[in-house]
């Protein structure tokens, strides 16, 4: 299923927000031409070298593309790059504030010349605005927008151990580029988008700014643990497993007091009827609910609470998350080729029925050669860039 087969991104691209984004788009069958940095790349490259001397950032967002190195501060980079987004459809990019417009591919500029063009900027804070000329890694960000507040445990915050800010950012990146696709359809106009992590990360932080709303108490930091839903959280069993569990309604809760906890008159206790005075009385009934998971195995307290029936989950190591049954039972582990062999990848979410799109990781300029000639480059001029450094 590639229902982007025909469209072409050029993405002048680092780190993990635009990454992430175009490749979103080359799941679905968009030709995504990475342009990078001669001599280094995208920066991502080396954050580390856990996947056979690969990095496990890059490995995991720059799938299906095609990567070519281009100096464009240099004249003849740019013009070169200029020319590769006059044949595309999407240009999406990720530098610091202000660089695209410094080099002359600020949206207002390629729109003048490319009217059908879709431009997408991803960036920090947005522009305009105090903010928009600081530099904002995934972690700022999370601080910025309220989220480590409401993270962590009541000692101290804590980040959320995935690059959030960056993700949120690219996905709304992602989904405004397929609406501005379907708009050019009905019209022929193309579009630019501005997708900023804050913003993105904000949109997330919906619960918490509502509970907090008008100058309520915010929701406190409780671990891995609902912050006002309870019970809902983790719990030890007598055999040292962690078993997460969740009670969302009130017909779950009584048939956790009587089915698991064997204590059906508790369901009605003043300090437990419903979810509030459950959450006021956390410390008490949490002691109560630790006391009886200390006498079962995990296995046990799983098949309990499967046949209350409540929510209930192992914790998964990362190890066990690549061979998860479910995973399995719906054949979503494939392989992508890289250049150091080929590695597991998890199916992008969503279509179903046809094989998806898991084609190869790229080195470093390895298209660059092939992409320039499309251009019209002959190989002379193209070995003229390479020996410059432009290329």
């Amino acid at each position: 299923m590639q229902p982007l087969r025909g469209i072409t991104v050029v993405s002048l691209e680092q780190a993990v927000a635009a990454p992430y984004a175009s490749r979103q788009l080359a799941d679905l069958g968009a030709r995504v031409i990475k342009v990078e940095r001669p001599g280094t790349g995208d920066f991502a490259r080396a954050y580390d070298s856990r996947v056979r001397g690969l990095s496990s950032h890059f490995v995991w967002v720059n799938r299906n593309k095609e990567s070519v190195t281009l100096d464009f501060k240099d004249p003849r980079g740019r013009e070169v790059l200029r020319r590769l987004i006059a044949g595309a459809d999407v240009f999406l990019q990720n530098l610091a504030p202000g660089a695209a417009a410094r080099a002359g591919l600020g949206a207002e500029e390629l729109l003048r010349r490319h009217p059908a063009l879709i431009v997408c900027e991803i960036s920090g804070y947005g522009s305009p605005g105090p903010y928009e000329g600081r530099k904002a890694y995934d972690l700022m960000v999370q601080a910025e927008a309220g989220l480590l507040s409401v993270t962590g445990t009541p000692e101290e915050m804590a980040k959320v151990g995935v690059s959030v800010s960056d993700i949120a950012a690219g996905m709304y990146a992602y989904s405004s580029v397929l609406a501005a696709l379907l708009e050019r359809g009905r019209t022929g106009r193309g579009a630019h988008l501005d997708v900023s992590m804050l913003e993105s990360t904000v949109e997330w932080m919906g619960f918490p700014l509502y509970y907090a709303f008008d100058g309520a108490e915010p929701p406190p930091r409780a671990g891995a643990a609902h912050a006002t839903i309870h019970p809902y959280g983790p719990y030890t069993a007598g055999d040292g497993k962690v078993v997460m569990m969740a009670s969302q309604n009130e017909r779950e809760w009584r048939g956790f007091c009587a089915r698991f906890l064997e204590r059906p008159e508790l369901a009605a206790h003043p300090h437990y009827a419903t979810n509030a005075d459950r959450n006021a009385h956390r410390e008490e009934l949490g002691a109560l609910i630790a006391a009886r998971f200390a006498e079962l195995t995990g296995d046990q307290a799983l098949e309990l609470l499967g046949a209350v029936p409540v929510a209930n989950a192992r914790v998964s190591t990362l190890a066990e998350v690549w061979d998860h049954p479910q995973l399995a039972a719906r054949g979503r582990r494939h392989e992508v080729p890289t250049p150091a062999g080929p590695v597991p990848a998890f199916a992008p979410p969503g279509p179903t029925g046809a094989a998806p799109r898991m084609e190869a990781v790229p080195a470093l300029g390895e298209h660059t050669r092939a992409v320039l000639g499309e251009l019209g480059l002959s190989g002379e001029e193209i070995d003229a860039l390479v020996a410059a450094g432009v290329a």
